[in-house]
């Protein structure tokens, strides 16, 4: 049952941070006049790769499950996906202003 709960718990951080962060670049990108429609799934793919991070690192520790498998990632690759994200998120201009 705690199984269950933690994933319902993962379905609704995935779908409420996601949301809530994604409403950031859109509302710059869409101001500045980048075609979100176009290179929108960048920059979302830039946010799930964060929250996924933050989910291992710190999040996963304060829900209901409490069996093997609960450890942080490794630093390197945490580093390497958070760079990922960073860089997934501030493509759109630069591929706008290439192929525009």
């Amino acid at each position: 049952m705690r199984g269950l709960l933690e994933l319902v718990r993962i379905i609704v951080i995935f779908a409420f941070l996601g949301t809530l962060l994604g409403f950031i670049p859109h509302g710059i990108y869409s101001t500045i006049g980048i075609d979100t429609d176009k290179y929108g799934w960048l920059y979302m793919l830039g946010i799930f790769i964060f929250v996924f991070v933050l989910y291992r690192n710190k999040l996963q520790f304060s829900g209901w499950y409490k069996g093997k498998g609960r450890e942080k990632l490794p630093k390197g690759l945490s580093k390497t996906l958070i760079i990922t994200a960073i860089v997934l998120l501030i493509s759109p201009p630069i591929l706008h202003f290439f192929f525009s």
